[in-house]
């Protein structure tokens, strides 16, 4: 029997308390000052569970339910240059994470998925070049670009009950400089069925109007799988390349 109506959860919740992960950064730090500055920093702020700081590694372990958002401007309020490298669940390093980028020439921003069981994933996005107010955000069925937004298909349903559609975000909302922060939770949604198709954001709320940005949806590394200090291209240490490099640094 279905539970009433009182009862029932919303399939996807936003704004809301995050349930935890840990989340791994590579920070630069050459000191024991260093470290306890960035774990004082990174202790006080409201959803943080616990902090490892590694030295030797330069890697900055945080359990919580704190946004991303949140814990990386405390990391560079410390003055230490730090690179996100891994999302996920302690105990299952196989979990899923999927990171989206979005890098213009006007619509900026990263969206990051993670599992956080096998029945809710944990959203979290960043936007900026949106027109200020309201905009309908989906996952949808293909990472096909060529004709932008067109091209991706329909809103990612694979119940194909018309009444539940997965992927659908809901609506972001922009402030008046176009910039739009999004955290919450999807039930039933799995991150690895999303790999190679895309998010696409649209210019109303219904999304009555065509679609003004997708980007591709692609695997990213769970906690535990991404302790690289050399970036493969060029050689250079993580926190050597520029902020240009990192869509984040424009939203």
């Amino acid at each position: 029997m279905d539970a009433p109506a009182s009862e029932q959860k919303p399939s996807f919740q936003s704004d809301g308390a995050l349930p935890e992960l840990l989340t791994e950064y590579m920070v630069d730090m050459k000191c024991n000052g260093c470290v306890k500055s960035v774990k004082n920093k990174l202790e006080t702020l409201e959803g943080v569970k616990s902090v490892e700081v590694d030295l030797n590694g330069q890697v900055v372990r945080v359990l919580g339910s704190t946004p991303l958002k949140t814990m990386t401007e405390a990391l560079e309020q410390t003055g230490q240059k730090g690179r996100l490298i891994g999302q996920g669940i302690p105990e299952d390093f196989l979990v899923s994470a999927a990171v989206s980028e979005f890098k213009g020439p006007d619509v900026f921003g990263v969206v990051r998925l993670a599992q956080v069981n096998m029945e809710l994933a944990r959203i979290e996005a960043n936007f900026s070049g949106l027109t200020p107010g309201k905009h309908g955000w989906s996952i949808n069925e293909f990472g096909d670009l060529t004709e932008g937004t067109k091209s991706t298909g329909k809103v990612f349903n694979p119940s194909n009950e018309a009444n539940e559609q997965l992927g659908d975000l809901g609506t972001l909302e922009s402030d008046e400089s176009g910039n739009a922060f999004f955290s919450g939770v999807k039930e039933k949604l799995r991150v690895a069925d999303l790999i190679g198709r895309s998010i696409a954001i649209y210019e109303t709320a219904d999304k009555s109007a065509s679609g003004i940005a997708a980007a591709v949806i692609a695997r990213s590394a769970g906690a535990g799988e991404n302790y690289k200090r050399l970036c493969t291209c060029d050689g250079t240490t993580i926190w050597e390349s520029t902020g240009n490099d990192f869509v984040t640094s424009k939203v």
